[in-house]
């Protein structure tokens, strides 16, 4: 069945007269603009040419390649802290990966693999970066200024849809310390490694104990002269019981590739098992209580140290800033080559590190593993109808739709924004409910005559509000320094979406379009075209497809499909089921079940 093409309209009649000649539903071409060819850019790019037709995307992405963070962190011991048979697509397992938690190579092979397997590098601009993005009053859409890095030159597209997947964890920042630029050592970020320094043998200093630093120390500690590690804050260091490192045998693999169902139930499990920690997060649960009890023991026996015991356990719920596994870094604090200097850094000198104890720290090479800007503010100016900039709309605080959406940037959307799941579990699931939304939205915008589309302001007023009375209850509202909140001990929490990721997913299977303005190019009834189906158009349809022998249709109510989607009556009751009853309050909270490695 050939598409009946409506043109870009030279004005809002031209494209409501061209539809009246046609079916209803007629898909208009819908030129996509996408910002970022990491996980979610590459995904989105899936997502359209598994869906639709009639269509064009280029995906700009400033680096050589595509697969983003995990191109572009290539420093020692950088692995993803989700177990990596479930840090992929729900829909594209990968039979062999080395162990629990993969090196940051594997996971960069495996989205790249992805982008080849179903040919999406040919949507994908590499070494193109975009500079800014312009409503255009005239056309609606947006005129996107993009620069080639290999020639300097700023080129202009136009799209109807711009997307936003340039993530959240690959603007990387020096830390905030006077006299960085006077050191006379060798200087490294771990988001901009480079692989030529040799650090055998040499005196090490390395800033920070987030994620990036206590996965780099345990990886140079035995070939190193010394590491000097500053540390200015306790965290909580431990994998979740039941999911730590383990190295797959080739027996293992074998079975994941040849024994039918094998990987798909091991996979499964980890699932249930990450998506049952969601009562971790909520203060005065049994699974925050018990974790917290189990967290602390561990890093007391790996410690081995009174003086680090009392300064690097939290005294603050486990769960506040991001869960780290940790593999092996409370054990390399305790080796002979490893310094630890608890406190603040005062000043850079040209030798090292100036602390708050007056002291001085001389380093031949020093790691800055400092982290992101996560302001959530977009790196180039977006701009709508009105001429409002989104980077001065978001200047103070990020105030989103959903995480996916703002208020008065109509067409603009964006993957893992303000208030989305990146800390509350499995996030690729999450990643994958955005894309779907996404796609009701562009098929919505294909087949009627809408000329733009945003958030209502009042909606995101609503949402941010309930936001707020839902953190209370949870422990990201400890103070504890997070980039869950920009960085701040008491800040707003900007990061995380207010319940567990399955909650999330259930609250994006259907497009609220009450909390969305939509304007019409002409009459709004355009899309009802000249009176003929899209069946009537297809001599292959069947014509009569509605006479039947039986109601097999799909269920209407959402608790009818919700119950078909997650194949409910198909389990045992599973320990952790939560039980509330209109209260606000748990009633009956457990520990979540835990798979086998």
């Amino acid at each position: 069945m050939a598409d009946f093409i409506v043109p870009s309209p030279t004005s809002p009649e031209t494209e409501a007269q061209h539809r009246r000649r046609g079916p209803i539903h007629a898909k208009r071409h819908v030129r996509v603009v996408c910002i970022g060819a990491g996980a979610s850019g590459l995904l989105m790019a899936y997502k359209l040419q598994h869906h639709f037709s009639n269509y064009s995307l280029t995906v700009y992405e400033k680096n050589t390649e595509v697969s983003g963070t995990w191109f572009e962190n290539k420093y020692p011991g950088c692995a993803c802290d989700v177990p990596s048979h479930n840090y992929t697509w729900s829909f594209e397992p990968k039979l062999d990966w080395s162990a629990v938690y993969a090196s940051s190579r594997e996971i960069f092979a495996y989205f790249n693999d992805f982008a080849t397997k179903y040919g999406l590098h040919q949507y994908v601009k590499t070494r193109h970066q975009v500079a800014g993005a312009y409503w255009n009053k005239t056309r609606g859409g947006y005129d996107v200024q993009v620069k080639d890095l290999q020639n300097g030159k700023v080129v202009t597209d136009h799209c109807d849809i711009l997307i936003n997947a340039s993530g959240i964890l690959n603007n990387w920042a020096w830390p905030a310390i006077p006299g960085l630029d006077k050191y006379k050592g060798v200087l490294l970020h771990t988001a901009n490694w480079d692989d030529n320094v040799d650090l055998k043998g040499r005196h090490v200093g390395l800033i920070g104990n987030g994620s990036s630093g206590i996965q780099v120390l345990p990886t140079i500690q035995p070939y190193v002269q010394k590491c000097t590690t500053f540390i200015r804050e306790p965290t909580w260091v431990s994998p979740v019981q039941g999911l730590e490192q383990h190295v797959f045998s080739d027996q293992e693999r074998l079975e994941f590739a040849t024994k039918p169902g094998a990987l798909t139930q091991y996979r499964r499990d980890i699932e249930r098992g990450l998506n049952g920690q969601f009562g971790l997060f909520l203060k005065g649960t049994n699974t925050n209580a018990d974790t917290e009890a189990y967290f602390r023991q561990q890093m007391s026996e790996k410690l081995q140290n009174k003086y680090l015991e009392e300064r690097l356990i939290p005294n603050w719920h486990v769960g506040c800033r991001r869960l780290t596994p940790g593999v092996g870094y409370l054990e390399a604090l305790g080796k002979e080559n490893v310094e630890v200097v608890y406190g603040e850094i005062t000043e850079i000198t040209e030798r090292g590190c100036l602390c708050n104890d007056g002291k001085e720290y001389p380093v031949d090479v020093l790691i800055c593993a400092t982290g992101f800007n996560t302001s959530f503010k977009p790196r180039f100016p977006v701009v709508g109808p009105a001429g409002n900039n989104l980077q001065d709309d978001w200047a103070e605080e990020a105030r989103s739709y959903f995480g996916i959406a703002a208020a008065d940037i109509p067409n603009y959307l964006i993957f893992l924004g303000p208030n989305c799941p990146i800390g509350n579990g499995p996030v690729l699931a999450a990643i994958e409910s955005q894309a779907d939304y996404m796609c009701k939205l562009i098929d919505r915008f294909q087949t009627n005559n809408i000329s733009a589309f945003a958030p209502k302001a009042e909606a995101i007023n609503d949402f941010i509000e309930h936001k707020n009375q839902f953190m209370d209850a949870t422990v990201w509202q400890d103070p504890c320094r997070s980039w869950y909140k920009a960085g701040k001990p008491d800040g707003p929490i900007t990061a995380l979406w207010p319940g567990s990721t399955l909650h999330y997913i259930e609250a994006m299977m259907e497009v609220r379009f009450d909390d969305w303005e939509v304007k019409y190019n002409g009459n709004r009834f355009a899309w009802l075209g000249n009176g003929y189906s899209q069946t009537e158009l297809d001599p292959t349809a069947d014509w009569a497809f509605y006479i039947r022998e039986k109601d097999d249709d799909e269920p209407f109510s959402r608790g009818r499909k919700l119950q078909i989607i997650n194949k409910s009556g198909s389990m045992a009751t599973q320990a952790g089921a939560v039980n509330y009853l209109g209260s606000g309050k748990e009633t009956d909270l457990g520990g979540s079940p835990q798979p086998k490695l």
